[in-house]
């Protein structure tokens, strides 16, 4: 009977229905919210996954490359992340006082100001491309070659800012299921163009690393255009419409405050990112390249524990919109507990089965080693990661974006980076010790989040 139910309850999450998070059992909530979380974030990290599959295929340089621009279009993603937490925040406080009128509204500002910023990124990068493979360690030849590929990923940055930024708004109205399909959709469309565009096919001329580029691009934007759809065509709890994007300076100021501190707190964490990518570039091809496919097999188990720990901003705002902030909390320690069995899972699957997964994604023998050896040493502080996302999350979905900011330059900056460089540089002197200072600051990261949410302050944050 608990096996019919639970069948039951999983396809109420994928279908979707309007629910209210702020009444009933708090554990159906999290398990309704999650479900579609943790698929749609499966899907994002398939792009990565899919992407880097072919992409080898293609050779260590072209790896390389991928990389780099991706460290680099890591900022994009935080500005991206920074709007999203303000839309779910903004939503979901307001769908909480059972405002839907302004819950749409403060969505439809959030997109106005995304399309700006887009804009602005895309010229940027179309014209400095070159520079900024330059800059992250990449030869000339690499260069000259691949070049193409991060003036096109540049170029299309809207839709990676609308995917991420949309899905946030249908998180905080509750409405998960919208956000898992978008993905879905737009990484079928990934996975079917990406070998065509790449390779080729009959009269589809082999495009190479520029291929891959493009069917990235391409897929995302089928999935922003399902969410449109969605937003203006078949609504659901919330009706938007298209002259809810007329300025409104007080509420673009809100989302402001909360976006660029959320942004700040992602740059902080993606620019120690492309720092030790830049160390990795320093050792040799075969190092980086290991580097990046451990890498995007970490993000892929990450981002279906981050889609859970979403449930927990989503929770977290609309109990708090409602006048309910014990039952906000409770709902954060129980993602907390599914999440810790989960990435515990994780690291022991990485532990068992992570040499024949890296096999697959790799054929260099060299670039094999690095990242077995990365693999399992990060995942070992997986467990950390795992409360440290949901208390994160929970901060962010009550519009508190500041204390994770503060945590993310303690752990990152004063522990990792330093760590990084003094021990690749001065003591161990191989990729090793740059995957040591990433378990440590896991670890830092963790205990610190623990600590502030523990001590409430977040409940009090006005919204």
């Amino acid at each position: 009977m608990k096996l019919k139910r639970l069948f039951s309850l999983f396809r109420q999450a994928v279908r979707g229905s309007q629910q209210d998070y702020t009444e009933g059992s708090i554990r159906k909530a999290v398990f309704l919210l999650a479900i579609p979380m943790i698929m749609e974030m499966i899907m994002e990290s398939v792009f990565a996954v899919v992407d880097i599959f072919f992409v080898g295929k293609l050779g260590n340089a072209a790896v390389a490359t991928v990389g780099l621009t991706e460290s680099v279009l890591s900022l994009v993603y935080s500005l991206a992340i920074g709007l999203s937490m303000a839309a779910t925040a903004l939503v979901a406080r307001r769908v909480g006082e059972k405002n839907f009128k302004e819950a749409a509204h403060a969505g439809m500002q959030t997109i106005l100001f995304a399309l700006l910023l887009s804009t602005i990124v895309a010229v940027v990068g179309l014209f400095s491309a070159g520079s900024i493979l330059r800059l992250m360690g990449a030869n000339a030849n690499m260069i000259a070659q691949n070049i193409r590929y991060t003036q096109i990923m540049f170029g299309g940055n809207v839709v990676i800012m609308l995917l991420f930024l949309i899905n946030g708004i249908f998180r905080g109205a509750g409405d998960a299921s919208i956000a898992m399909r978008s993905l879905w959709i737009a990484n079928i469309c990934n996975i079917i163009l990406c070998p065509l565009l790449i390779y080729g096919l009959g009269p589809i001329p082999a495009l190479g690393l520029k291929g891959a580029a493009i069917a990235t691009t391409a897929g995302r934007s089928v999935g922003v255009l399902y969410q449109l759809y969605r937003l203006f065509i078949r609504k659901g709890l919330l009706s938007f419409y298209l002259y809810q994007l007329r300025p409104q300076k007080e509420l673009l100021w809100q989302i402001v405050r909360i976006g660029s501190t959320g942004t700040i707190q992602f740059l902080v964490s993606s620019a120690s990112w492309i720092f030790l990518a830049r160390l990795m570039a320093g050792f040799h091809e075969a190092a980086m390249a290991g580097y990046q496919v451990a890498i995007r097999l970490l993000i892929f188990f990450l981002l279906p524990a981050w889609g859970m720990s979403n449930a927990a901003a989503t929770l977290t705002g609309q109990n708090l919109g409602a006048g309910k902030p014990e039952r906000a909390e409770k709902s954060v320690w129980i993602t907390t507990g599914y999440n810790v069995i989960f990435m515990l899972s994780v690291s022991l699957f990485f532990f068992l089965f992570g040499e024949p997964i890296v096999n697959f994604m790799n054929s260099d023998i060299q670039a094999r080693h690095f990242a077995l050896q990365a693999l399992r040493i990060i995942s070992a502080g997986y467990v950390f990661f795992g409360v440290e996302m949901v208390m994160m999350n929970a901060f962010n979905g009550a519009g508190d974006t500041r204390t994770p900011t503060v945590v993310n330059l303690i752990g990152f900056w004063l522990f990792q980076i330093p760590l990084a460089w003094v021990l690749s540089r001065y003591y161990i002197r191989e990729p090793k010790a740059i995957f040591i200072a990433i378990l440590i600051s896991q670890f830092i990261t963790a205990l610190l989040s623990f600590i502030l949410f523990k001590k409430g302050s977040w409940k009090k944050v006005k919204v």
